[in-house]
């Protein structure tokens, strides 16, 4: 048999996985899931340095445990302290979607009449029905404060069972049994295209964070435009950025609609120097992306709305992991 053919091992351990990816959105484990690879490829990143550089596989195993210590309590505090600001008055997201709901409402205010004038029937619909779907949704994030404990529990396991599989580069796959080496060689797989994915976007989020940052609290303020919520707006920048393609679209939005609240000008600027920035995020995005996982962004966007039609949110988060590690087992057996 060549080492392209697929072993009844390989198949076993193909629908095990699958299985458990449908499991983890099924029953909502995704934010787990996701911190405890993130803690698997933190550790996995670091602990080469450190090893090398110590004698003995048992200073090793030590070290790297005390690394996976402090990358679990680093990621923690992060995670803490961001939701302390979202929660605050000055970072709440609730505010925000109701102001953009007031500022929705108040648009036609700020219209220059030739334009308001020529508004169809339809168009103040869609603005009313955009304006009632905002102010419902706004008291919608209290469900965070509901299910804030329970999320946070499987975040902290997950992230110790993460710390704890970095520990397995002391144990050789050879001396694993076949399913076991054809399960480690997909969790491998699964744990290259988050990778892949994450800290590519990382790089992108964080690029399109600093532009964004500059232009709301640099370049506004010194043309003595003044806009509320700055800082949110930064933060959620960074955050929906981490999604590819649809993450712009969203942060973009809540820029313009908050832009509005100054005055039409503001908000026409902002959209200009987003869709600048943006088309030279595009080619990066390209490149970055597409160089980690060979695909476009159309394919990345087709499986978000896909999954998005079948798991909701959770399914546009995944969508980009999930096809990537797909793709990558195709590619292993030379399909695509």
């Amino acid at each position: 048999m060549s080492d392209k053919q697929a072993s009844k091992h390989d198949i076993a351990a193909w629908i095990l996985i699958g299985a458990m990816m449908l499991f983890v959105l099924k029953f909502k484990l995704l934010p787990g899931l996701l911190a405890g690879l993130l803690v698997f490829e933190l550790v996995h990143i670091i602990s080469p340095y450190i090893a090398r550089k110590l004698p003995g596989t048992r200073a090793k195993f030590v070290a790297v445990g005390l690394l996976a210590i402090v990358v679990v309590g680093l990621l923690t505090l992060l995670g803490t302290l961001l939701t302390a600001f979202f929660r605050s008055d000055s970072g709440s997201l609730a505010n925000l979607v109701a102001q953009m709901a007031q500022i929705i409402e108040d648009s036609r205010k700020i219209l220059p009449s030739w334009i308001d004038s020529r508004l169809p029937e339809d168009a103040l619909t869609l603005q009313q029905a955009v304006t009632v779907w905002l102010r419902e949704h706004s008291t919608d994030l209290q469900f965070v404060g509901k299910e804030a404990g329970r999320h946070a529990v499987h975040i902290l396991v997950a992230m110790i069972i993460g710390s704890m599989l970095a520990l397995r580069e002391f144990v050789a796959v050879e001396n694993y049994k076949p399913f076991a080496r054809a399960m480690a060689g997909r969790i491998t797989l699964f744990g290259d295209s988050f990778r892949n994915i994450v800290f590519a976007q990382v790089r992108i989020s964080a690029i399109n964070t600093l532009f964004t940052g500059i232009y709301l609290a640099i370049i506004l303020p010194l043309a003595g435009v003044h806009l509320p919520f700055t800082k949110t707006m930064i933060a959620i920048t960074f955050i929906v950025g981490l999604l590819p393609v649809i993450g712009n679209l969203i942060s973009n939005a809540v820029i313009v609609v908050v832009s509005m609240s100054h005055s039409l000008a503001v908000a026409l600027g902002s959209l200009v120097f987003l869709v600048v920035i943006h088309k030279f995020e595009y080619f990066l995005n390209a490149r970055i992306i597409g160089g980690q996982i060979r695909a476009n962004a159309w394919e990345l966007l087709i499986a978000m709305i896909l999954m998005e039609a079948a798991f909701g949110l959770a399914g546009v988060v995944a969508a980009p992991i999930y096809y990537a590690y797909i793709k990558s087992e195709l590619r292993a057996k030379n399909l695509v």
